[in-house]
């Protein structure tokens, strides 16, 4: 269950840093209410970081935490911001990917 948990709060690492995004893309009220949704999402995520972390091992916890925001966030720069999509971020990606599976893997021996 933890695992679960812990993959909630690496999507809403990925909403706060969406918000932040469209926050710096916003003005007035709008702006205000894209900062209201990065505090909000940085609440949660950090509360399911915090629950997740009473059972798993600290650091795989906090490196696929970190890697899911990492990975999702790069994507919704593709998607909703327009970032550059070519081979090498890409392939880094699949790597950071990787990476998370492995340490699920590892971490469950």
């Amino acid at each position: 269950m933890n695992w679960i948990i812990l993959i909630v709060a690496g999507l809403f690492e990925v909403g706060f840093t969406t918000c932040l995004g469209k926050a710096k893309e916003s003005s007035g009220s709008i702006m205000y209410l894209w900062y209201g949704g990065f505090i909000i999402s940085l609440f949660v995520s950090m509360a399911l970081l915090i629950k997740a972390t009473q059972t798993l091992p600290l650091g795989t916890a906090y490196a696929i935490w970190t890697g899911i925001g990492a990975v999702g966030t790069v994507l919704m720069g593709i998607i909703f911001f327009k970032e550059p999509a070519d081979f090498w971020r890409i392939f880094f990606i699949f790597t950071l990917i990787a990476s998370i599976v492995g340490l699920k893997v590892v971490s469950s021996h």
